[in-house]
């Protein structure tokens, strides 16, 4: 009886040693793919945060190009603002000049026809 139970636990023994290493095994090789697992992550981060890197940048220098061009129009709102103000005093000033030029010619025609 004695021999067969020590038969039983030595088999029993033999079993737990082969499933103890078939389990180291799978937890070997979980960890090995969980760090496969992290760099393909950190890489996938990387590149994330490179693209959107990339991206601001783009973004900044066409917000600094449209900066630049409302800046550009404004100026030239505010130049054109000018040149109306310009031409409206001219039309004025040659407004008044023409009336006193029919004015001046009305004398003229009076003083003719005495």
């Amino acid at each position: 009886q004695l021999h067969l139970t020590m038969s039983e636990k030595n088999e029993l023994t033999r079993s737990l040693e082969v499933v103890q290493n078939q389990l180291q095994e799978k937890e070997s090789e979980i960890k090995r793919e969980i760090s496969d697992y992290k760099g393909r992550l950190l890489q996938a981060e990387k590149e994330h945060q490179d693209a959107l890197t990339k991206a601001n940048r783009k973004n900044e220098v066409e917000i600094e190009a449209c900066h630049e061009k409302i800046s550009s129009l404004e100026h030239f709102i505010s130049s054109q603002k000018l040149e109306i103000e310009h031409l409206k005093s001219n039309k004025e000033q040659l407004n008044n000049s023409l009336k006193e030029a029919k004015q001046a010619l009305a004398e003229l025609l009076k003083t003719k026809v005495r």
